[in-house]
């Protein structure tokens, strides 16, 4: 009766939020199963470096290509230099195209907007191509160069000054259609009423407008007995509509109740889901699992905020929260829920970090360890 779990500990806040997190996951589960959960810990990021040399050792990567189920603490991306990401890395070399992020208020948070308690979503962000594929040349370097001389001559395009900075997004019909197919899955099974493609496709009409126009196709190639569209609804079917990227932040905030799960290209995923976060309380309350179709890597989706490492002051919020979602996955719900509902008393106590104290009117600051402690007591 063990599930082994990977786990990497992540860089800067890392330790210290796993300290407090890892106990409230083994207890919730103790409390509704007998299964007991097999730690193994995976080297990524300055720790793997410390001790092996590099960030993303070959073993780590080998013990996460036969995994069922992974977890992870922040691992910094620097800008502008060095490699240009791990999670991207981790994300491509593992094929996790599916980024889930599930966005909910606790009641108690004082947030930005009126009424976070309507903000219900789960968003589907495909996690492989797009930006995370892309390519760019910097401004009069030879390669740009060769790229806008290659339009010019031979695709006659001639809006790109000879100064540019090039880019290039790659988005396939393929990569598309199975982040739709397992946005839709989800909707089904959790009987959501729609399901909502975020694009921007009326001005890059091959690649969004694609993302587009294969998620309809999607839905009436393989799920036509159980959707329709908004244009034509029917009763009783998930309906399946799409909105244009910056009208969809317009409607996060003015009409959040009517969404339910969003289907998106990757960098609209990245831009709304954060903004989501932040409409019911910010980052660090912010649960996400990247997934292919044998992995459930789960992971912090805040940063590594080294200005507070080793000061006692972060959030654990996300990976308990991370955890509740991982104990979903592996079928114990009911320990999910018991975490779920002991971090929502320990805001509802106004026992919060450092982080949520300004959202919390009399709030009492509590450190990242005790704020564990108090969820875990909650239990």
């Amino acid at each position: 009766m063990q599930k082994t779990i990977y786990w990497i500990e992540g860089d800067g806040i890392g330790r210290e939020i796993w300290q407090a997190a890892r106990p409230v996951i083994d207890a919730a589960l103790a409390k509704e199963s007998e299964l007991k959960l097999d730690w193994q810990e995976l080297l990524a990021g300055e720790k793997a470096v410390a001790e092996t040399g590099s960030p993303l050792p070959e073993a780590t990567m080998q013990a996460l290509r036969g995994a069922e189920v992974a977890m992870k603490g922040p691992l910094g991306t620097p800008v502008g230099t060095g490699m240009r990401s791990l999670n991207v890395a981790l994300r491509q070399s593992l094929d996790l195209y599916a980024c889930i992020r599930p966005v909910r208020h606790f009641e108690g948070l004082e947030t930005p907007v009126k009424h976070p308690e309507r903000v219900d979503m789960v968003i589907f962000r495909e996690n492989t191509e797009d930006v995370y594929a892309g390519v760019e040349f910097a401004a009069q370097t030879p390669e740009a160069r060769k790229l806008i001389a290659f339009l010019r001559e031979e695709l006659g395009v001639t809006k790109v000054g000879d100064a540019a900075a090039v880019g290039i997004k790659p988005m396939t019909e393929a990569g598309s259609k199975r982040l739709v197919r397992r946005a839709l899955r989800f909707a089904l099974d959790n009987g959501k009423q729609s399901l909502t493609l975020v694009h921007k496709g009326n001005i890059m009409k091959f690649t969004e407008g694609g993302f587009r126009q294969w998620g309809y196709d999607l839905a009436a190639e393989e799920f036509a007995d159980l959707t329709c569209t908004e244009k034509e609804p029917v009763p009783g079917r998930l309906v399946i509509k799409d909105r244009i990227a910056d009208a969809m932040f317009q409607e996060a905030l003015l009409r959040p109740e009517e969404y339910q799960i969003l289907a998106t290209p990757n960098l609209n995923g990245d831009y709304i889901s954060d903004a989501l976060a932040a409409q019911v309380g910010g980052l660090g309350l912010a649960p996400g699992v990247n997934m292919s179709d044998t992995l459930a890597f789960y992971e912090a989706t805040h940063g590594t905020a080294p200005t507070i490492a080793g000061q006692d002051k972060a959030n654990p919020g996300s990976v308990i929260l991370c955890g509740a979602l991982m104990l979903e996955h592996i079928g114990v719900p009911r320990a999910a829920e018991r975490i779920r509902t002991a971090l929502g008393k320990a805001i509802a106590a106004k026992a919060v970090t450092v982080d949520l104290a300004a959202q919390v009117t009399g709030a009492r600051v509590v450190g990242c360890r005790e704020f564990g402690e108090i969820v875990g007591a909650n239990l």
